[in-house]
């Protein structure tokens, strides 16, 4: 363990929670040098939908660079892309009517959200965008700038400009007549020329939060706020990157609400394995990018497109693995409430989608509880972290691969430590 501190910066931090040197890892587990499990709950924070070493995946893989595939491309064509593109549109982007063009924006979720932004900016010759309250969507200067959390926004030691931050789903309980209240505030903002909101070009949001401790839009709002988008011509981003690829049943999590947003954000399991790719999906008509206006050296890696080209296959072929995501979730959701309900008068609340759950404990004692659960959870075999403005919610993100007897072995670990803490 020395080295990692004698060399490692002090801006780490899953390590800190988790002192132990792992060295592989398979299926919804991993496993320490020293041969001991984790039941992995927390899935690379969600960029492991199918677990670690999805066989398929490997072994496509395996066969790819055996056979000296191109790694390294820059955006040139090669044949890994085309599979790619050829797959995500034949079951992924055609089925479900979303007719989007693809950019490659980099390597990581906060490439596509930049990427969105950039784009937005440019078509609509506006500045400002909204987001929403608890919401992050990166760590780069314009996906922090739509980003809620004070702490991560401080860090740039810059100004975070051209954003303005309004009521997410739920954040306003009364005083409107609206069953939207928060809606209804931002139209009513929209409307007024004296209100001192500017015309955005954007509004960007997830339909699940997950950083901001699994607070869910409901079906209604998100309707409700495309809707707003198209009536006052404002663009809509859904950042998908950690709720896609099927974490709350659909592959994207706007689905059941039945919209189309004018851009997704993509990346994390859209690679499959955990290889890094992100995407940025826009409408064909707002692609006015010309060659070079957005670049990168690492806009597709090509074992990322192999791996994420075979997830597709493997699981997206048929509805299969979207059923047992959403009867998982019932069951996780379940025993949540059962293990809350254990203890009235501590307000436990639970929330969640698919197989995206917090447990918030913000109301139960002082702060760092969840935090103890967690670790009380890590002393017996199981990483889950929390989320949260004070990190006041344990966040479940198991693979969707998960077996019904290891969700159970789970939540027993879960229920097991939250009793610890509390009546402790």
């Amino acid at each position: 363990m020395n080295i990692f501190e004698a060399l490692e910066s002090n801006v780490r931090s899953y390590s800190r929670a988790w002192p132990v040197v792992f060295a592989r890892g398979r299926g919804a587990r991993l496993y320490t040098e020293q041969g001991r499990p984790y039941l992995d709950f927390f899935a690379g924070a969600g960029a492991l939908n199918y677990g670690h070493n999805d066989p398929a995946q490997k072994q496509a893989l395996l066969d790819y660079i055996a056979d000296d595939g191109v790694t390294h491309s820059l955006d040139m064509f090669t044949t890994a892309k085309r599979d790619f593109l050829e797959t995500l549109d034949e079951l992924i982007l055609r089925p479900r009517g979303a007719h989007y063009k693809v950019v490659f924006p980099g390597p990581g979720g906060t490439n596509a959200v930049e990427a969105a932004l950039k784009l937005a900016r440019r078509v609509t010759g506006r500045q400002l965008v909204v987001s929403f309250t608890r919401g992050f969507h990166g760590m780069t200067l314009g996906a922090l700038a739509v980003s809620g959390n004070t702490r991560k926004r401080a860090a740039t030691g810059l100004p975070m400009t051209h954003a303005v931050s309004m009521p997410y789903d739920g954040y306003i309980d009364s005083g409107f007549q609206d069953d939207r209240p928060d809606l209804e505030y931002l139209d009513h903002l929209l409307s007024d020329p004296a209100s001192g909101l500017d015309k955005p070009a954007a509004m960007i949001v997830e339909t699940v939060q997950g950083e901001g401790g699994i607070n869910v839009a409901s079906i209604e709002w998100l309707r409700g706020l495309s809707e707003l988008c198209r009536r006052h011509a404002i663009l809509l981003i859904v950042d998908d990157v950690q709720m896609g690829c099927g974490r709350t049943g659909a592959f994207f999590s706007f689905e059941d609400a039945g919209i189309i947003p004018d851009m997704v954000c993509l990346s994390k399991s859209v690679g499959g394995f955990g290889i890094p790719l992100a995407l940025t999906l826009i409408r064909p008509e707002l692609d006015v990018w010309k060659p070079g206006d957005h670049s990168g050296t690492f806009r597709g890696v090509s074992l990322a497109f192999l791996t994420g080209a075979q997830a597709l296959r493997t699981y997206w072929s048929d509805d299969t693995l979207e059923t047992s995501t959403r009867s998982k979730g019932e069951r996780v959701g379940a025993a949540l409430r059962r293990t809350a309900d254990a203890f009235p008068s501590a307000g436990l609340e639970v929330r969640g989608r698919g197989l995206v759950w917090g447990l918030d404990l913000g109301a139960a004692s002082e702060p760092g509880t969840a935090a103890k659960v967690c670790a009380a959870a890590f002393d017996r075999g199981l990483l889950v972290e929390t989320s949260g403005a004070q990190g006041e919610v344990v966040k479940l993100l198991p693979p969707l691969t998960t077996g019904a007897d290891e969700l159970d072995e789970g939540l027993q670990i879960i229920d097991e430590c939250v009793a610890s803490v509390l009546g402790g």
